[in-house]
């Protein structure tokens, strides 16, 4: 990285119908690229997430990344990715980490690169959080739920 690449600012969010049910994930820089997905089941854990993933993945250089959770935020402000590496990818309570084929990648993403998490409020009218929630809730609304399985 030289010194004269910019800091790219990103914010990211992820919405579902249900928790689990029909999600989606946005992000958008502001001013300038944006992206949003979904997966017809899923947690709004992994739309957080999948949201943040897909930022990194798709944009160079070093990153601000803003963000309404505060189950990613704090996980790389408090650190909690190394309990889970030093535990075997187990939690403080020993149980097995959710969501860990999403952390991992972002983890190793994050590792490699200039990337810092600043958590912002949720539908507190900032413009650009607003902007990533309604493209994460879009792409959940088009999402075509998995029906429910019913045991006879």
């Amino acid at each position: 990285m030289t010194e004269s690449q910019e800091t790219t600012v990103v914010y990211t969010d992820g919405a579902c119908r249900g928790n689990p049910g029909p999600g989606g994930w946005g992000w958008v820089v502001p001013g300038g690229q944006s992206a949003s997905g979904g997966a017809p089941q899923t947690t709004n854990q992994r739309m957080e997430l999948t949201a943040v993933l897909e930022a990194v993945r798709s944009l160079e250089g070093p990153l601000e990344v803003f963000s309404d959770s505060t189950y990613v935020v704090n996980c790389f402000r408090d650190r909690w990715w190394e309990g889970w590496i030093r535990r075997g990818w187990r939690n403080s309570q020993k149980k097995p980490v959710a969501n860990r084929d999403l952390w991992a990648p972002l983890i190793e993403m994050v590792l490699s690169r200039d990337i810092a998490f600043r958590w912002v409020k949720g539908h507190a009218g900032d413009r650009w959080n607003d902007e990533a929630d309604r493209l994460a809730t879009e792409a959940a609304d088009s999402q075509d739920p998995v029906p429910e399985q019913r045991l006879f």
